[in-house]
């Protein structure tokens, strides 16, 4: 192994590394898609079908990325030219780095909104008006110059700014202050919902189960939901992981971090549909339940403003835990592959970043007539890193750690040399063969549209 890798930092304590892993796989689609996702398919009954595709896809390929970033000890994109030197497979990296690169550019601006809405509630803006009035602001807002790119550009500099500090001093300090903080907001949220008179209704919708909505659709649903949750093929666990210390328990870790991050989208259910249920709102998913709708919501409880400003909060610490382990993989890839010091890197991602997410956010505005195969600049970076470069990225990980990489090697590091007992590792490796890649690509050609279930369960 590399003397780079030898010397490599690494994180300095367990607890560091679940709150670094947890706070990558924890983001703003946690908040608003799954909680949608359960109630709109069957509710526990989903939820039973996504616990076990995360059981048997998200949690496999999540080991494997982990096996990757500690045994080679380098970033995303060096990880396989360490392990697999003078092959095609370091396309897989690349292909992480460029994706969590990409992603950044559209992140950014929904992140920077919730700092708006932060801004808002906290100056009392956010008072109660029609869900016409809230449609029309944010309208108004999101397709506007300044306002965006400044709270988008302000998020960036945050981000930067963790990210120039370090890994231990940056990235883990960072994160054990962050998470406890998102929980704590979490869960006061979700206690201050659960008091509303309408919050039997919302759980309701959750957690009833209706099993005549499982169909292959759903299923599909579930598979998508449980890969792209647990931030999977976007290099962001590669390059975490090979932070990691030689005693981290991988299995124990990415067993953890799983459940926590379905906790996470359970909660924010719990959060979300008894305050609208009270309300009588129709629940709607992404941009328009978060930005809309919720406004909507809190601004007709008593204190409404401070509930606003406590929940765009939740949202801006799910965002920058995120953009911080984006920003890292594309980082470390220049730092370590481009032989540059890690401000200097640090300063290119970020300023390429801003370059993007400048054009992401105009194209809600004045370059919204501006499209690219049909799709607004925004739209497209979606497109291409969400229907392209993940499930490419994920299904090519289960194929290099099941088919090329030596059994004995990988049950080696998985178990820590012998330390710690791997009691399924055959058929965790029957998984990762057979099973994960060949689920990993149905997932693939529908978001694609080339097959097309949702159309025969209607």
């Amino acid at each position: 192994m590399s003397q780079a890798g030898e010397n490599r930092t690494t994180f300095g304590s367990r607890l560091g590394v679940i709150f670094v892993t947890v706070g990558s796989a924890v983001g703003l689609g946690n908040i608003w898609r799954f909680p949608y996702m359960l109630g709109s398919n069957g509710g526990a009954a989903f939820l039973l079908v996504y616990l076990l595709c995360t059981l048997l896809l998200g949690l496999p390929v999540m080991i494997a990325e982990f096996y990757i970033g500690r045994h080679s000890k380098r970033n995303a994109a060096g990880a396989f030219n360490v392990i697999a030197p003078n092959t095609k497979w370091f396309v897989i990296g690349y292909n992480g780095v460029l994706a969590a690169f990409l992603i950044l550019g559209f992140y950014f601006v929904i992140a920077g909104w919730t700092l708006e809405y932060v801004f808002q509630a906290a100056t009392g803006s956010l008072g109660e008006k029609s869900a016409a009035d809230f449609n029309t602001e944010f309208s108004n807002f999101s397709s506007g110059v300044f306002r965006p790119i400044f709270w988008t550009l302000l998020f960036i500099g945050v981000t930067h700014y963790i990210i120039t500090t370090g890994v231990k001093n940056g990235i883990e300090r960072s994160s054990k202050l962050l998470m406890p903080v998102f929980f704590i907001i979490l869960i006061a949220l979700c206690v201050r919902s659960l008091t509303l008179p309408g919050a039997i209704a919302g759980i309701d919708f959750l957690f009833r189960p209706d099993f005549s909505k499982l169909n292959s659709s759903v299923l599909l649903s579930a598979m998508g939901q449980a890969f792209f949750s647990l931030s999977v093929g976007m290099g962001c666990l590669i390059t975490y992981s090979s932070y990691f210390s030689d005693t981290t328990n991988l299995q124990r870790t990415a067993f953890e971090v799983t459940v926590i991050d379905t906790l996470v989208a359970v909660l924010a259910g719990i959060m979300i549909f008894p305050a609208v249920f009270n309300f009588g709102i129709e629940p709607t998913a992404g941009v328009e339940l978060v930005f809309i709708t919720l406004p909507n919501v809190f601004g007709k409880l008593p204190l409404g403003n401070l509930w606003s400003c406590i929940f765009f909060l939740l949202l801006a610490v799910a965002a920058l835990t995120s953009t911080i382990s984006l920003h890292e993989v594309a980082t470390v890839y220049l730092h370590e592959e481009r032989k540059i010091t890690r401000k200097r890197a640090a300063l290119y991602v970020s300023s390429g970043a801003a370059l993007l997410a400048v054009l992401c956010s105009l194209s809600f505005g004045v370059m919204k007539n501006f499209t690219i195969f049909g799709l607004t600049f925004f739209d497209l970076l979606d497109y291409i890193t969400a229907k392209l470069m993940l499930p490419f990225g994920g299904m090519l990980i289960c194929i290099f750690a099941g088919w090329y990489i030596d059994k004995r090697i990988l049950k080696a590091e998985l178990t820590n040399k012998g330390s710690v007992p791997f009691y399924f590792f055959s058929s965790y490796t029957f998984l990762l063969k057979y099973i994960a890649p060949v689920a990993i690509g149905f997932i693939f050609l529908n978001e694609l549209g080339l097959i097309n279930f949702s159309e025969k369960a209607q």
